[in-house]
Order: structure tokens, then C-alpha cells, then sequence
């Protein structure tokens, strides 16, 4: 295993102390320890391709090679600056990247990790980004190597870490509050929702919860789809699936997952579906991923939803009036936005939805 502090002291040799990106479960202990770092050293990003952005101004500001981590499915937010902006052809930008490489062919991953892990190497070849491996102490000598090419080359280069690379720091339990948690918000919802309506709900703890509260306690109202990778892309499946149904549909979202593709709620107040009703479980952090701060507590959604064409807002914070605030939510007329503050805390021993294509195959059926 490695020690975060050696990473950054090898990166901090070769001159590269600014940080930004968007936390990842295999690059966990790297947030943790980046989180004493003051800002102008260190900056979470809603999104990848914001993150290589960031990364590209610090460098013109700076003449100083950027230090940019990110999960490997997250590659694919940050190709379009990648290649348009910092690449050879165009700008010629120096980059480091860090990336938390899910689905590698060594270790047992999910489906959609799987899926990434196999053509993540293939992708930095196409995209010409030299790059290393990271899976023990000695390799941090590789480091040298490749940040010296990228400042000859004015090239981007890479690292790659596998699950289980990075030494696990000790943390102190966050957002410990008076709001509710979200296994109980389910509760209540998956018990007040029209018999036919259609969930869809974002990726981590929301949808394996979703699925773990149905089978515990036996709740048939509605129908499942769980967005098992795609983070930020849960609102354009259910705007999309919207259009074409008379059904209630939800939409179980996070914070994090909101704010990394923001533009997305802008459709669907456009559109303005009576039957869309978007959620946002807001706990102002990437809790499945180590509890990085989001910053979603700075929105006031209530102006964002008027300015933006929602036609209502709600709002849950306190546990004696959720059952009433979900009545009422669920009888507005959409597109409705209903923010739930919550604490971070997730049920144990939690499965993952397995069959995605019969989980698909049930989902479309009766529209």
C-alpha cells in the first residue's frame, strides 16, 4: 500500500502543490488529507471537465503543472477539455492527472465499473496521455519521470491507483445534525407515492437504500430504475422518460450529483411536465465517496427553482412534518422540487442491484 502523505510529498518535489478534482471511493484518504489544504491549494469541482478547466487556468496563472484527480468514469466529463483545450494540437497544456481506476482487470468491481475498467488504459492511448501505475511504495519513483515530460512536452500525463492502493486515513464523523436521515425519508416516500408511479434515483447509498427499504419492508407502490453509474445524469432520465408517460415521475437526486450537471434542472423547468417531481436528498456532501463537503448548503433553492421554471418548491427539515410535505408534494402540479435536508449515515450491509436488464425490462413495462 502507499501513503497519501509520500504521493504528495513525491508531487510536491517535483513542484506540483494545487489540487483540484471530484472525490472518488478508491482516492478516499487523498481527499481526506487534501481537506486541510486552504484554497488556493486545493478545490473540489462539481465536475471533471471543470476540474481539467480549473486545472488549465491555474497553469496559464502560474506556469506550474496542476494536479488533477478523478475517477476513471469521470474521464469520459473531462475529455472534451482534454482534447480541445490542453491538448497537443490545441494548447499544448501541461497536466497531472490522478485517477482512481474502478474496474480494473485485477480487482471485482460492479458492472458498470467493469465496463470502464477494461478500456481505461486504451482510452489514455487514444487520447495520447502517457501514463504509470501506482500499486506499492516503489512506484512513486515513476513520478519524476512522467512530470518531466509533461513540463518538456507540454504534454498531460497520468497515475493510475487501484482499489485498495491508497493506505486508509482515520476521519472524524461529519455532519452529525438535527435533520433526518435518508433511509427514513424513503420510508415515508416509497409509503405516500401513487401506486404507478416511476422512480428513478441517482447512483450510491440513495438507490441501493431504495432498493434494500422495498425488499425490508415490502413496499410495492411504484417501480425502480437505479442509476448505477451516470452521476448528474438521473434528472435527464427522468425528464426524458417524462415526455413520454402519464405516470408520476420521481426523481431521487443528491446534491452532489445535482450540482454536477446543474444545467439539467434548466430542461425540465423549460419543458415544465406536470408530471416530473424532482428531489434533492441535500446532506452538503459526496457522503458515499467520503464525505467531502459539496457546498449545496450556499444554494438557496427556493429562488434557483422560480428563476429557473419549477413551478413549486418544498422543503423538509424537521421529522414532524414529513409525511404532510410529501403529501403535498406529490399532489403538486410538476415540475415541483422537493429539497430534504438530511445527516449523512447509511444503512449496513447494503447490496447492490444485480440483473440490471431485468431491472430495465421491468421498469418499461406499462409505461
Amino acid at each position: 500500500m502507499i501513503q497519501v502523505k509520500n504521493l504528495l510529498n513525491a508531487l510536491e518535489k517535483n513542484r506540483i502543490n494545487f489540487f483540484t478534482g471530484v472525490p472518488d471511493s478508491i482516492l478516499e484518504s487523498l481527499s481526506t488529507y487534501l481537506e486541510k489544504y486552504s484554497l488556493k491549494k486545493h478545490i473540489i469541482a462539481t465536475n471533471e471537465g471543470a476540474a481539467i478547466s480549473m486545472g488549465i487556468g491555474y497553469y496559464l496563472s502560474t506556469k506550474k503543472i496542476p494536479c488533477i484527480y478523478l475517477q476513471n468514469s469521470g474521464l469520459s466529463n473531462a475529455i472534451n477539455p482534454l482534447i480541445s483545450i490542453a491538448g497537443k494540437d490545441v494548447y499544448s497544456t501541461p497536466l497531472f492527472l490522478i485517477i482512481g481506476w474502478r474496474g480494473s482487470p485485477k480487482k471485482p468491481d460492479e458492472p458498470q465499473h467493469k465496463a470502464k475498467g477494461r478500456i481505461t488504459l486504451n482510452l489514455l492511448k487514444l487520447l495520447k496521455i502517457n501514463y504509470c501505475i501506482l500499486r506499492q511504495e516503489k512506484d512513486l519513483q515513476k513520478l519524476k519521470k512522467i512530470i518531466l515530460r509533461s513540463k518538456k512536452n507540454k504534454s498531460i500525463v497520468a497515475c493510475l491507483i487501484e482499489k485498495d492502493t491508497l493506505q486508509t486515513l482515520n476521519k472524524k464523523e461529519k455532519n452529525k445534525s438535527r435533520y433526518i436521515s435518508r433511509p427514513e425519508f424513503i420510508k415515508n416516500f416509497l409509503s405516500l407515492i401513487p401506486k404507478k408511479s416511476k422512480i428513478i434515483s441517482t447512483t450510491g447509498y440513495t438507490s441501493r437504500e431504495l432498493m434494500e427499504l422495498r425488499k425490508r419492508f415490502n413496499f410495492n407502490k411504484g417501480q425502480d430504475f437505479y442509476m448505477v453509474g451516470g452521476m448528474g445524469h438521473s434528472s435527464s432520465v427522468a425528464i426524458g422518460y417524462a415526455l413520454n408517460s402519464k405516470k408520476q415521475i420521481f426523481c431521487l437526486d443528491g446534491d452532489g450529483s445535482v450540482l454536477m450537471h446543474l444545467g439539467s434542472l434548466r430542461t425540465a423547468g423549460y419543458l415544465k411536465n406536470k408530471n416530473f417531481k424532482h428531489i434533492i436528498l441535500n446532506n452538503n456532501s459526496h457522503e458515499s465517496v467520503g464525505g467531502q463537503l459539496t457546498n449545496a448548503n450556499g444554494i438557496d433553492f427556493n429562488k434557483f427553482r422560480e428563476s429557473i421554471g419549477y413551478r413549486n418548491y418544498f422543503k423538509i427539515e424537521k421529522r414532524d412534518n414529513i409525511k404532510n410535505m410529501i403529501t403535498r408534494f406529490v399532489r403538486s402540479k410538476g415540475p415541483s422540487l422537493l429539497e430534504v435536508k438530511i445527516k449523512n449515515g447509511s444503512l449496513k450491509n447494503l447490496s447492490r442491484p444485480k440483473n440490471l436488464i431485468k431491472i430495465k425490462e421491468k421498469f418499461m413495462v406499462n409505461k
